[in-house]
């Protein structure tokens, strides 16, 4: 596939990236800095966090509604537009990359676009004018099926595709809001670094980078980080897609927490346009 860019992103809580919050600053300035860092996609495929489904399922509607999946935030929250349309004969590359591959997939023509779509593409493409379809996790939430549909997804063939799986590194909601003592910033520290350095270690094999992946939760913390682990799997299909160690990682603090930002750039892109 030429000029496949894949970036996994941490998206922050809720629609508060849009509504100036303070706490989510970084990351703001960190999304629009990304775009301009990238060849324009022609197509934008989101693995997000807030959906799932029995099975791997992909919009295919040609203008998908607005998801308001969030609660007890201000008005303007819920008048959010981002118009962009969809891609059908994209969703039905995928279906098809996952089906040869073994794993079932389903098009939904009816679904939305959910918050983990776009908030971060307002702030990285706010004209809204680039094709856009999401793709579910799998509600087992097992990480070696999620990191089998990224290696599925190498099989697309979309030129200048970019890929983007939106979750969060660290996703413990009552630490967010906890006061941060410092055994809180040293467990979120610890499982930052593990993260960090399994993506990169040139050391390590792709089959042993594959198996750490998968045994995610004996690394130390895992659960502290993590306590259901729908925001990390978006990360295990962009690295099995990808295949390999990133190219960049973006560490920002979000809500008195670190995350992370992976991207994997195309091995033949161009300058940005």
């Amino acid at each position: 596939m030429n000029n496949l860019n894949i970036a996994f992103i941490s998206h922050g809580g809720g629609p508060m990236p849009l509504l100036d919050d303070p706490h989510h600053t970084e990351l703001v300035v960190y999304l629009k800095s990304l775009a301009s860092k990238l060849v324009r996609p022609s197509a934008i495929l989101v693995i997000s966090a807030h959906w799932e489904e029995s099975v791997a399922t992909i919009t295919a509607g040609p203008h998908p509604k607005m998801i308001y999946d969030y609660s007890g935030f201000p008005p303007a929250s819920y008048q959010l537009q981002y118009p962009s349309p969809g891609e059908t004969a994209l969703a039905q590359q995928v279906q098809s990359a996952l089906q040869r591959s073994g794993i079932e997939a389903k098009l939904d023509s009816q679904r939305g676009y959910d918050h983990g779509m776009f908030v971060p593409l307002t702030l990285m493409y706010p004209e809204a004018d680039i094709p856009v379809i999401q793709l579910s996790l799998v509600n087992t939430l097992d990480a070696a099926q999620h990191l089998n549909i990224g290696k599925a997804l190498q099989a697309l063939n979309h030129d200048n595709l970019l890929v983007i799986g939106s979750g969060f590194s660290f996703h413990n909601m009552r630490a967010f809001f906890a006061p941060n003592t410092e055994n809180s910033q040293l467990k979120n520290k610890k499982f930052e670094h593990w993260l960090q350095t399994t993506l990169s270690d040139k050391q390590l094999t792709e089959a042993m980078r594959t198996q750490a992946m998968t045994d995610w939760l004996s690394t130390p913390n895992a659960r502290y980080c993590h306590p259901r682990e729908e925001h990390l799997l978006p990360l295990h299909v962009c690295y099995g897609l990808a295949g390999r160690p990133y190219d960049e990682h973006q560490n920002v603090t979000i809500l008195n927490k670190q995350s992370s930002s992976f991207v994997w750039r195309s091995q033949t892109a161009s300058s940005p346009s």
